[in-house]
């Protein structure tokens, strides 16, 4: 039995933790650790050095990616449905489609990574804030191979570039198609829409058809205003 397997999960954690600061302390990576899982935010610029020492170190061994996908935070932690306090980012924003434009100063987008060591017994998740004008950051497919089609899902619904990519194109929605529909500013009914005609012998694109609309959900508020007409005659009438 590896003395990995003999450890209690949290004295692994917290072995990771000083193995992760002893190591790459110096590249300005931070350490955040919740739910009994750690976290290790990257600055961009130092991904490619970061993922090869997490791969290649003995005390870390990370020698498998078993997930990547991408993040929008955009309006995050805002209540799109909240009805104390009328808004564009709350009720009203379902209302009047005001939306007010998703701010980006280079932390909307990030790539999350999921780290396995077998010879460990450990899993990291790495961050890394995608910052640019379409967002941009270093591809792993080089380290971890299994990024490779990972990263094209990212590229598909998010728009994240991954510079280096051996073949970034897009992997889950069509070639023609315009957008990315995992963006919070990626309108529900799509861009376009697509049918066979018939005369061209070929499939065509088009403007959406649908009609936009909002669905507002029912709202019981508490300051009387839905009270039925016939009670405020009766209570007139008592006074």
């Amino acid at each position: 039995m590896t003395d990995s397997a003999q450890t209690s999960p949290s004295d692994r954690l917290d072995t990771l933790a000083r193995n992760l600061a002893d190591h790459l302390g110096d590249l300005g990576c931070e350490t955040q650790r919740g739910l009994r899982e750690l976290t290790l935010v990257v600055p961009p610029d130092k991904l490619l050095n970061v993922a090869t020492v997490l791969r290649d170190q003995e005390a870390f061994q990370f020698e498998q990616l078993i997930d990547l996908c991408g993040v929008d935070y955009g309006a995050y932690g805002q209540s799109q449905w909240a009805t104390d306090d009328p808004s564009h980012t709350g009720f009203g924003r379902g209302v009047d489609r005001d939306e007010a434009p998703l701010e980006d100063q280079g932390r909307r987008f990030a790539v999350v990574y999921h780290l396995l060591s077998v010879a460990q017994n450990l899993r990291l998740r790495l961050r890394v804030f995608a910052p640019g004008d379409p967002p941009m950051v270093e591809s792993v497919a080089g380290i971890w191979n299994s990024a490779n089609w990972f990263e094209r899902e990212a590229f598909d619904l998010f728009g994240i570039l991954f510079s280096g990519h051996p073949d970034l194109r897009r992997i889950l929605t069509d070639y023609g198609f315009i957008g990315h529909p995992f963006r919070k500013d990626f309108p529900l009914i799509g861009q376009v829409e697509m049918r066979y005609d018939p005369a061209k012998q070929r499939v065509v694109y088009e403007p959406v058809s649908i009609e936009p609309r909002t669905l507002v959900p029912r709202v019981i508020r508490k300051d009387g205003r839905n009270l039925p007409e016939e009670t405020e005659v009766q209570d007139a009438s008592d006074a």
